[in-house]
């Protein structure tokens, strides 16, 4: 019989590290599933100016804080995927992992967030690892000099491609509006800076090379005129999509792709919360996640009091 813990977290973002901290101070055993780095998107950020009392901090930095305060207060870190979550007939929930090893747990906080969208253009593919990125900390020192495109128009692209200014010569942010979604000061930010160019009205066409990104065929949707631009790399921010496939066969999504969730971040499955990125709501940042996480393991562990009495 595998060990039931009182609380499995899947995810181990700002949301899913928060839960984490929130069920161990709670005194619930708990388990936080990550198959990759620890902090999700965050980890990935170069910088964070919108976090309460911080001017500004690396999203590194303050994932390894919340881990290690989850650490401290006895949550326990799982390295593998969780590909299926089955609810039980005695109530409580199994998790089936990549590794092949099940989890049993009495509630589960499902805060796997989003994967990066894909451009979906001849070239994305081939060129993948060699110019076409979708994490510009990750890879934005290899362009140092070099001109790169940015797609996309919300926060991530415009902070993307400030943040990528450090290393190229030049940074061209193609989006098929002629305004960006992004919050004001980075737009502004992002229009001040003589490193970036726009091509606006505009998308990606095709990614061209020969064993590297050389040029991105670019369409004006209005006009409908193709040009060229010659760039050494493809950075794509095009928004995010919902990692459900877990879940999927339980909950209740949104037509955004998003699980519906109450106020109290619970699910349409009793015992089962969802938190972070991965839920339908008004504002995917940092501090929500946080607040949702911390949600999420007070429902849990009412629920759980609840259903021991």
């Amino acid at each position: 019989m595998p060990e039931l813990y009182d609380v499995a977290v899947i995810g181990s973002g700002p949301a899913g590290m928060t839960a984490g901290i929130y069920a161990s101070r709670a005194l619930l055993k708990t388990v936080i599933f990550e198959k990759n780095t620890y902090g999700g998107l965050m980890a990935l950020t170069d910088k964070l100016e919108n976090w309460p009392g911080e001017k500004s901090i690396a999203g590194f930095d303050l994932a390894e804080k919340m881990h290690a305060q989850a650490l401290d207060l006895g949550a326990e870190f799982v390295s593998d995927e969780v590909l299926e979550v089955t609810k039980l007939d005695d109530g409580n929930f199994s998790l089936n992992t990549a590794s092949g090893k099940d989890f049993s747990a009495k509630t589960v906080i499902y805060a796997a967030g989003s994967l990066p969208r894909k451009a979906e253009i001849p070239g994305e593919k081939e060129f993948t690892g060699n110019g076409v990125s979708y994490c510009a900390v990750c890879d934005g020192a290899f362009y140092r000099g070099l001109k790169v495109a940015v797609l996309g128009g919300g926060d991530s692209a415009l902070k993307e491609a400030i943040y990528l200014t450090k290393f190229a010569e030049k940074v061209t942010i193609v989006h098929r509006r002629d305004e960006f979604r992004a919050e004001k000061i980075t737009q502004n930010e992002v229009r001040n800076n003589p490193k970036i160019d726009f091509v606006l009205n505009s998308v990606a066409e095709r990614i061209e090379g020969k064993d590297f990104v050389e040029k991105l065929l670019v369409k004006n949707v209005k006009t409908g005129e193709l040009s060229e631009l010659a760039v050494d790399g493809v950075f794509v921010f095009l928004g995010y999509i919902p990692e459900t496939k877990p879940v999927e066969n339980l909950v209740k999504i949104a037509e955004s792709g998003h699980i519906l969730t109450d106020s109290e971040c619970c699910t349409n499955v009793p015992g089962l919360f969802a938190a972070g990125d991965i839920r339908e709501k008004l504002v995917r940042q940092v501090s929500t996640a946080v607040g949702d996480g911390a949600i999420a393991a007070v429902a849990a562990e009412h629920y759980i009091s609840s259903n021991s009495k």
